[in-house]
């Protein structure tokens, strides 16, 4: 029996026996066994050391509920980080006290976002960068190349929690980044880097001093082959928000997108572009995906996107050929197969296009993920495009949300989506009929369309 003091608390830890801990999901077992009965996965119980906690608490010490009514509520002052696009995921700048997570694939860019951040933040309170996974040589030949040149960054290489809270006390800083929480221990747990005990243990005593100072902290995490955060799913309901670093290695377009933030919006994105000098933002992100664009190519066809608040113009391309094998292929890039495939169904039932026997290929541009269903006209719109041979009507934006039986659907946000394409040069639309009325002036020629062969009929015309 160990017995320790913790907050001025007397906490005694009895030693129960050993466990084994399946690392995916963190199912417990008695015994081994080679595949975990709950997530299926094989090969991922480890041996770990189970304690029960009894802890003595003074009744007086303890916190006494009070009345939502007698809160005192007042607007938290936030720290601007300079970098606009992460300010806007963000909700408008980091809320202190607050926990930050972010996810993304190796090499995908979070350790340069995040020194890049750091080295903004830096310019008006301290900042110290926690990294577990590179030497200080290593960091410093990235903040050169980045032309970091910060007076209150302080960098320090560590993974033992209870060293870096002794770090943190002694330096007082503002904000706070670790790379990355797989890599931090805990001495009091007989455990592996990165196991699910040491992972959760280390983000609460994160939290804990977030919270009780007032410190903003960011957590880079790493992420499974699917595409989820590694560690245990508590992970992400501990943390205030939760952001994805997403984009190709072979292309140079980053999206940071918001999972889950108790501070703002959770539908914001933040693009940035990888450059020799680090990531670079990209404040008008319609330009970059629709420069290259030739309005008399069939399969081509341009749509306005929400993404949070922000109208972004994009591109879509669509190839239908026919097929040399037995089974139709049905790829896509940029927007869920599921839709595309049910988007084809309808072109098939409802407007007679027979494309059932030719494989089909929709890519979106640039490398963005479109997710809202007022895109399903401009993919529909590309397929037939590249199935007639026929170019969409020159300088066209194509928006709205097709149904099971052919009908063209409403959409939100309608003005603020022409608005952005008549400041990108783009005479004409099609919008839904049902969304004339929510119209206000604009200086473009609108075309509307309630069935999904009407619209077709118009997008197609021979010009």
């Amino acid at each position: 029996m160990n017995t320790k003091n913790i907050c001025d608390k007397e906490v005694v830890f009895i030693k129960v026996k050993k466990v084994f801990v399946c690392q995916e999901c963190g199912n417990k077992s008695p015994k081994w066994l080679g595949k975990c009965p709950v997530c299926n996965s094989w090969n991922t119980f480890t041996e770990e050391q189970m304690f029960t906690k009894h802890t003595v608490l003074d009744n007086s010490a303890l916190n006494q509920p009070v009345l939502i009514s007698d809160l005192a509520f007042s607007e938290q002052r936030r720290h601007v980080t300079g970098i606009s696009e992460f300010d806007r995921v963000l909700g408008g700048g980091a809320v202190p006290g607050s926990l930050v997570l972010i996810g993304g694939d190796p090499g995908i860019g979070k350790s340069t976002l995040l020194l890049q951040v750091a080295a903004s933040l830096s310019k008006q309170n301290k900042v110290i960068y926690i990294s577990g996974e590179e030497s200080l040589a290593q960091i410093g030949i990235r903040s050169k190349r980045l032309h970091i040149d910060a007076t209150n960054l302080y960098i320090v290489c560590e993974t033992d929690i209870e060293a870096i809270l002794s770090h943190l006390k002694n330096i007082s800083p503002k904000a706070v980044i670790i790379d990355s929480i797989q890599t931090m221990t805990c001495r009091d747990i007989n455990s592996v880097p990165g196991s699910i005990v040491q992972i959760r243990e280390t983000t609460i005593r994160l939290m804990h001093y977030a919270k009780k100072y007032g410190t903003c902290i960011f957590i880079i995490g790493h992420v499974t082959k699917e595409g989820t955060l590694a560690g245990p799913k508590i992970l992400e309901h501990m943390v205030d928000t939760v952001l994805y670093f997403e984009g190709e290695r072979h292309q140079s377009f980053r999206i940071l997108r918001t999972v889950k933030n108790r501070f703002g919006s959770t539908n914001e994105v933040g693009i940035f572009e990888m450059c020799d000098s680090g990531l670079k933002e990209v404040l008008n992100p319609s330009s970059v995906f629709i420069e290259q664009n030739k309005f008399d190519v069939p399969g081509s066809v341009i749509v306005a996107s929400i993404e949070g608040t922000r109208p972004i113009l994009v591109e879509i391309q669509a190839l239908v050929t026919p097929t040399s094998f037995g089974m139709p292929r049905r790829m896509t890039a940029g927007v869920d197969q599921n839709r595309v495939a049910l988007i084809m169904a309808v072109l098939e039932k409802r407007v007679g296009l027979n494309i059932a026997s030719f494989d089909a290929y929709v890519n979106v541009v640039g490398g963005v993920k479109l997710l809202e269903p007022a895109v399903d006209l401009a993919i529909a719109t590309a397929l037939a495009s590249s199935f007639k041979d026929k170019p969409v009507l020159d300088n066209m934006v194509v928006i709205g949300e097709i149904g099971l039986t052919g009908e063209i659907r409403q959409v939100s946000a309608i003005q603020r989506r022409l608005k952005e394409a008549c400041k990108m040069g783009i005479k004409k639309a099609l919008i839904p009929s049902m969304n004339i009325d929510k119209l206000l002036e604009c200086d473009m020629d609108i075309y509307t369309a309630d069935t999904l062969k009407h619209a077709l009929e118009v997008a197609l015309k021979t010009n």
